[in-house]
C-alpha cells in the first residue's frame, strides 16, 4: 500500500502501485506540485521560477538552461516509470515536463524581471494552446517523449519570442 501525499495535496490518488515517496512519483509530480488542485501545469511552471531565478543569480543563465536540459532527461526516466503504472497517456499530476521546459524557456531572460515574467506567460500560453506543430509533437509518441516533447516546443517558441523582445528592447534603448 502506498503512502498518501502530504496534507493539502489533491486527493486524486497516484496510479495504483506507485508510492508518492518513490523517485518516479516525486520527480514526475515535482515533489507533489502536480497534485495541487486546479491547473497542475501552471503550478509546475510556477514551481520552476524560483529555481530558475536562483540559478541565474548565483551561476548564470547557462545554468538555468543546463538544469532544464538535465531535468528533461531525468523527466524521461521518471515519466516512463510513472506511465507504467498509469492508465492515461499524459496524466495531469505529471508536471516535470512543465518544470524542465519552463527552465529552458526563461533561461534567456537572465535576471531581467520583464523578460522573466514574459517567459512564464508566453510558455504557459504556448503550452496550453499548443500551436502547430506542438500538438503533433505530443501525439508522435504515446510515451514519456510524447509527454515531454510539446513542452520542449513551447519552450523553444518562448525563447524565440524573448529573443525578439531583447532585439526590440535594444533598438528602443538606442532611440532614447
Amino acid at each position: 500500500m502506498s503512502a498518501p501525499p502530504p496534507a493539502g495535496m489533491s486527493s486524486s490518488p497516484l496510479p495504483r502501485g506507485l508510492s508518492f515517496w518513490s523517485a518516479p512519483a516525486l520527480l514526475s509530480t515535482w515533489f507533489g506540485t502536480g497534485l495541487l488542485p486546479k491547473a497542475p501545469g501552471t503550478w509546475g511552471s510556477l514551481a520552476a521560477l524560483p529555481v530558475a531565478w536562483a540559478l541565474a543569480a548565483k551561476i548564470g543563465p547557462w545554468a538555468v538552461a543546463a538544469a532544464g536540459a538535465a531535468l528533461f532527461v531525468l523527466g524521461l526516466w521518471a515519466v516512463t516509470r510513472y506511465l507504467a503504472h498509469a492508465r492515461q497517456k499524459d496524466p495531469g499530476p505529471v508536471v516535470i515536463d512543465e518544470v524542465a521546459a519552463q527552465l529552458l524557456a526563461v533561461a534567456p531572460a537572465g535576471l531581467d524581471p520583464v523578460a522573466f515574467g514574459l517567459g512564464f506567460i508566453l510558455f504557459r500560453t504556448f503550452d496550453i494552446l499548443k500551436p502547430w506543430p506542438l500538438k503533433r509533437l505530443e501525439r508522435l509518441h504515446p510515451d514519456a517523449l510524447g509527454v515531454m516533447a510539446d513542452d520542449l516546443g513551447a519552450a523553444f517558441y518562448t525563447s524565440l519570442c524573448l529573443a525578439i523582445y531583447f532585439i526590440l528592447n535594444e533598438r528602443v534603448n538606442v532611440l532614447f
